[in-house]
């Protein structure tokens, strides 16, 4: 007889029994093990941002704190068959596998901590199953990853990664062990999902384009057999990994006690740095993202007025992108806000970004330049408001473009959009403002006419 799944639906994380000094035997006996963040499918490891400060906050190493870009995020449609600009579950595997083997020389620790969002999970788990990770990994965290599929149909799209019934899934699911698990043994399991508003857990296909479809995958999902399987109540498919009580679940199942704050602590000087990347192949509507390096792309900083967007005066940074693809070092305040230019990128436009003051200093602020799509260039200006660490949910979330409230393109339920494109018609370069929740972003709108682009990217 199999066990039956653990499961825990959680407000606060409860403690778990594992010490951080089991996990670095090579490093002094108080030193937290390294974590190496996996981002999911199209996405950068920007997105661990808050996660990473919501750990430094609780006195973890910036040092020991690593997240990696896949080269290629999104999955092929088949995952045998080789697509132009996209990844395989073996290449994600793989490169995880020197990832880790690079961060275990750095910091001396014979295991690390895996944190993953989503398609990320597909990675940590085949890499522990099937490249050795078993010996090199003490704990794996899966948030929102759709370890049963985003739908399981064994006669149709049986290729693609993502089919509960297709071969990836079905093997990295066979059971294990005396009890049957569906996990690696030698290794800490934790699943944490929502409870029926992740987009990609649903048992109706209306999120992969087929509504009215049953997916034969229910809201539990994302649950594996032999891990501690942690319900949050209401967050959507990213919260799963980037969310406030999403790390009070990944601190206490590492460290065996709760975290002294949830908060970030702000630092007064930061220090930012990150990738700047662009889009493979495809048109400006279907292409893949891409987390190359977009050498000969000019990235321009800009300190911003908090309420109207306007700069304060000249750029405050400046750089020329090179081979490596790092856009700064650049040193500033926790209270400014500020404005990112991307331009000089052939077939990109001038891609505006605005954001919210930095808490605290990060060497993972991905920028990624952006296209004009045809279908846009008629407007007097194009602004998008776009949460990467999470979705718009409504009547949950607090969220208003423009004064628009709903803004465009986000309808009601389960929260499955994170991103709501405004398309000015009265007058450009005035100011827009965006508001989710307690975060507020105001920009310029930026004149569509001259190939120019304004994104309002929030971090919470």
């Amino acid at each position: 007889m199999t066990q039956p799944l653990t499961r825990r639906t959680v407000l606060v994380a409860s403690a778990a029994s594992t010490l951080l000094a089991a996990c670095a035997t090579h490093a002094p006996t108080d030193m937290p093990p390294p974590i190496v963040f996996v981002h999911g499918n199209g996405d950068t490891a920007g997105l661990w941002l808050t996660t990473q400060w919501r750990f430094e906050s609780n006195g973890w190493p910036r040092e020991r704190l690593v997240a990696i870009d896949m080269p290629y995020p999104l999955a092929r449609d088949v995952d045998a068959v080789p697509q132009e600009g996209r990844s395989s579950t073996s290449e994600s595997a793989q490169f995880l596998k020197a990832e880790v083997d690079k961060v275990l020389r750095a910091t001396g620790a014979s295991r690390v901590v895996l944190i993953a969002n989503s398609r990320g999970g597909y990675a940590v788990r085949n890499y522990i199953a099937n490249g050795g990770g078993a010996a090199t990994v003490s704990h794996a965290i899966l948030g929102g990853t759709p370890n049963h599929g985003v739908w399981a149909d064994a006669k149709s799209r049986t290729g693609s990664e993502f089919n509960g019934a297709g071969p990836f899934l079905m093997g990295l699911n066979a059971p294990k062990g005396p009890h049957g698990d569906e996990v690696t043994p030698g290794v800490r399991w934790m699943t944490i999902r929502s409870d029926n508003n992740d987009k990609y857990a649903q048992p109706d296909g209306v999120w992969i384009g087929a509504k009215g479809t049953p997916t034969n995958v229910g809201f539990d999902g994302p649950e594996l057999r032999g891990a501690e399987n942690v319900v949050i109540p209401g967050i959507d498919h990213r919260e799963t990994a980037f969310s406030a009580k999403a790390f009070e679940a990944m601190f206490g199942f590492i460290t065996g006690r709760p975290p002294a704050t949830l908060a970030i602590t702000p630092e007064s000087r930061i220090v930012l740095d990150g990738k700047l990347s662009g889009y493979g192949v495809g048109n400006a509507s279907g292409a893949a993202p891409s987390n190359l390096p977009l050498a000969g792309a000019t990235l321009e900083v800009y300190a911003v007025n908090a309420a109207t967007g306007e700069r304060s005066g000249a750029a405050v940074h400046r750089k020329t992108v090179g081979a490596d693809g790092l856009w700064g070092s650049f040193t500033g305040d926790a209270l400014t806000p500020y404005e990112f230019v991307i331009s000089g990128a052939p077939g990109y436009a001038t891609t505006h970004i605005y954001r919210s003051p930095f808490a605290r200093s990060s060497n993972i602020v991905h920028l990624r330049a952006e296209r004009l799509p045809e279908a846009d260039k008629t407007a007097l200006a194009v602004v998008t408001l776009t949460r990467p660490r999470g979705y718009f949910g409504l009547p949950r979330d607090r969220i208003s473009l423009d004064g628009q409230n709903p803004p465009p393109g986000v309808p009601p339920g389960t929260a499955g959009v994170s991103a709501s494109k405004l398309r000015v018609t009265d007058a450009a370069g005035r100011a827009v403002v965006g508001v989710f929740n307690d975060e507020r972003i105001v920009g310029r709108a930026w004149p569509a006419a001259n190939n120019e682009l304004t994104l309002l990217e929030l971090s919470y």
